[in-house]
């Protein structure tokens, strides 16, 4: 998110404007855009998530002509494949999710139970109601070197990097005047924006400003199969469990639903094994039989940014502090609706407004209402 503020302010702002992004972590090693299963999906039930993905899908499918620098190649291994929705029960939120979708030019299908059958003939189907597929704008990629590839084209057009860690933000009145680093930098600023994603909450806190977004670990595990399956789809299941191809390969997790445990905070080196087998497994060998023997390679864990609210992002400034602006809370699409929202977020500093897409429905001021801005297909 960083990344992607600072290239849009430089690419609409020029030498008019001065950006630094101070980063703790510049290996990225415990950034959630490395450790995610970098997927990109315009399978939303809300129209403005659609368009931040199909904006995401341009700049992530035409990676060279946004992010190239000097030439030089930009491989963020883009795999174009759909997600594909299952319903058991109720088939009321797919139909629904369908007219948004279409009404907005998405290449989504719904297939019945025999359709889907016909087109993925290892997948177990018997107790599916109905399927939606996308068919184009979708697939994965490598999260690590997207964020790398932001980063570094917005330091080809004049946007500095500062290594340290903010331990300090000073208010006065109405605004911020100033950010405290822990190598005793104090780094003045007409805008502070905070994209600190699982760690935003306590970069708020700084400012004495409550922000609801949590770090809930996620647990991605990589295993094999004997059977030699085609090129899947990256499938959601009802069991809150998810699976594609990766590789010869394949990853796959558990999502917690609304009534498990989800702790905030805890830690990534080490991984959830266990869900492996009392959740993940069994889901998996019931919708796909070749996945009975299928034999676990390694796991890794990274952190979800929560806002548990609506589990949608909180983009744009704070309503007493108009020059704190966040760009938080994504819940797991963030990589693929970075370049959406850093565009507007430069927007709406350069501009005064939101211009390309409307994202006030992400506003702050939504939290102090209780407001949620419901999304659907939570993952």
């Amino acid at each position: 998110m960083g990344s992607a503020v600072a290239l849009f302010l430089k690419r609409q702002g020029g030498a008019g404007v001065d950006v630094t992004v101070v980063e703790p972590d510049p290996g990225l090693a415990r950034a959630s855009s490395a450790l995610s299963a970098g997927s990109i999906r315009q399978q939303f039930s809300n129209a403005i998530n659609v368009r931040m993905s199909q904006f995401g899908h341009e700049v992530i499918a035409n990676a060279q002509a946004w992010l190239g620098v000097d030439d030089e190649p930009v491989d963020l291994g883009f795999v174009p494949s759909g997600y594909l929705f299952l319903a058991t029960g109720s088939t009321g939120v797919l139909e629904a999710n369908h007219a948004v979708q279409r009404d907005l030019g998405v290449p989504v299908r719904l297939l019945a139970r025999d359709e889907l059958a016909s087109r993925f003939p290892w997948l177990r189907v018997e107790d599916v109601q109905l399927a939606s597929l996308g068919e184009g704008g979708e697939g994965w990629f490598d999260g690590y070197a997207f964020a790398r590839a932001l980063a570094r084209k917005a330091r080809s057009i004049g946007a500095r990097w500062h290594r340290a860690r903010v331990t300090g933000l000073e208010r006065e009145g109405d605004r911020l005047r100033a950010a405290s680093l822990d190598d005793g930098t104090r780094l003045e600023a007409d805008a502070i924006v905070n994209a600190a994603g699982p760690w935003a909450r306590s970069v708020a806190a700084l400012a004495g400003v409550a922000l609801p977004v949590h770090a809930r670990r996620r647990t991605v595990f990589a295993f094999s199969c004997p059977t030699t399956l085609p090129l899947t789809p990256l499938v959601i299941d009802p069991s809150g469990c998810w699976f594609r191809s990766e590789g010869h390969q394949f990853i796959g997790a558990w999502t917690p639903g609304e009534h498990d445990d989800d702790p905030d905070d805890l830690p990534l080196d080490e991984p959830d094994i266990a869900l492996f087998e009392e959740r993940l497994w069994p889901a998996l060998a019931h919708r796909v039989p070749a996945f009975e023997a299928l034999r676990l390679t390694r796991a890794w864990a990274g952190y979800y940014e929560v806002h548990p609210l609506d589990h949608n992002a909180i983009i744009g400034p704070h309503p007493e502090l108009a020059n704190l602006l966040f760009v938080n809370g994504f819940s797991g699409h963030g990589l693929q609706h970075a370049p959406a929202a850093g565009r507007g977020i430069a927007e709406w500093l350069l501009e005064g407004g939101w211009r390309s897409l409307d994202l006030s429905p992400f506003a702050y001021a939504r939290l102090a209402e209780g407001h949620a801005f419901a999304e659907l297909a939570v993952i």
